[in-house]
């Protein structure tokens, strides 16, 4: 029985191997196209991310492919009466399925890791190398237009050259806010970096000369300017967390919320104590409210992923539970059949219900500690079902 187990676990793992770099290579493309529209990236950046875009795609490539590589394996054993003969043999068949499980359990494993430690360090690094690229972005669009400008972020550069090879910038023209204060920089020349810590555009000037608010004029000839880059502010994505990290950003959720709550019932007590009741409308107060909204908002989005990560990395072995049983059932079928069979319930029930439950859960509606396991609760009814009435035949 250890042998026939072996054998089948290298079969699964074999053809499990193939589907998955196929489904990869073709979803990558997806993804890089995705990156490359929403960055601009160039053709040797696009080379550089490629690699760290494929662990975000195996979370979701997992499952079905291994639902796939159940149907193929089984599908075949069956049609070819394998299990028959294993049966006459007096083999449980649940001892053949355990290898399936075993699989499912293990790529269970791999994908919560995928999710909580390979694909924040990718983002990461996609992050970095679009950090990078845009520094060679910025010195080409100054080197072509002579002028770069940012109104979102209260900024623009005009320069009368480029000198590339040494990043610097020749006789510069720079307007920047701070606040709600306007300057205007006249260098004679500039060095500029992006400095991938603090996510600031670092301009160290040569004999500078700034014009402040009521024309003061200084000069700047130690120092640097900061500006903040176009992608600076960007939100991070609950899915490229860590598990710790979301943990992190709840507590502190939870922190702000409370000093907000706080905030507010001792400007709400003082106010009605000292009898202005029109400060209660005024915007401090509803400043709090909205602080709270938010805090409880991103309280909800960071607990659903949190619980969505276990649940869909769960969901590996819930469809080698359901996928097995059911090949073995349609013995007489195609594999690509019986795939298609088993898998069109699951498309039309199980991912609806789950993106309704998340949508829920991330709206308050829905605990999401039990509303993410509705989805492989259903997979579990099922493959309870279906693996009866596989023992019974």
């Amino acid at each position: 029985m250890k042998i026939l187990q072996r054998y089948i676990l290298v079969d699964l793992i074999r053809v499990l191997l193939l589907v998955i770099t196929v489904m990869t290579v073709l979803l990558v493309f997806v993804g890089v196209f995705r990156e490359v529209t929403e960055r601009g990236l160039g053709p040797l950046q696009v080379l550089q991310i490629l690699p760290y875009v494929v662990p975000s795609l195996l979370p979701f490539t997992i499952p079905a492919t291994l639902l796939l590589s159940v149907c193929v394996v089984y599908g075949r054993l069956a049609a070819d009466h394998e299990i028959t003969a294993a049966r006459a043999a007096g083999i449980n068949v649940m001892s053949l399925l355990a290898p399936a499980f075993f699989l499912g359990g293990a790529l269970t494993v791999c994908s919560l890791l995928l999710n909580d430690q390979v694909i924040p360090w990718s983002m990461a690094n996609i992050q970095r190398v679009v950090t990078l690229a845009m520094e060679d972005i910025f010195f080409d669009v100054l080197s072509a237009q002579h002028m770069v400008e940012y109104p979102e972020k209260g900024w623009a550069i005009t320069v009368s050259g480029v000198d590339k090879e040494n990043r610097r910038l020749i006789r510069p023209n720079l307007r920047y806010t701070v606040g709600r204060e306007q300057y205007v920089a006249q260098l004679t020349e500039a060095v500029l970096r992006i400095d991938l810590e603090t996510e600031k555009i670092i301009l160290q000037p040569t004999d500078a000369r700034i014009e402040g608010p009521g024309r003061v004029s200084i000069r700047l000839k130690e120092g640097n300017i900061e500006l903040p880059p176009p992608m600076s502010g960007q939100r991070i994505k609950p899915r490229h967390l860590s598990i710790r990290d979301i943990r992190e950003k709840l507590a502190g959720f939870e922190k702000d919320r409370q000093t907000a709550e706080d905030i507010q019932a001792i400007s709400t007590a003082f106010a009605l104590t000292m009898g202005e009741f029109e400060e209660l409308a005024e915007s401090s107060i509803a400043d709090q409210s909205a602080r709270i909204s938010g805090s409880e908002s991103n309280t909800f989005k960071h607990n659903t992923e949190l619980h969505n990560r276990f649940a869909l990395s769960c969901s590996c072995f819930f469809f080698a539970l359901l996928g097995g049983p059911f090949s073995i059932m349609q013995a007489r079928r195609q594999f690509l059949t019986t795939f298609f069979m088993c898998f069109l319930p699951i498309l039309l029930v199980y991912y609806p219900v789950v993106l309704l439950m998340m949508s829920l859960a991330k709206a308050g509606s829905v605990d999401p500690a039990w509303g993410m396991w509705v989805g492989n609760g259903i997979l579990l009814v099922g493959a309870i079902i279906v693996l009866r009435c596989t023992v019974r035949r």
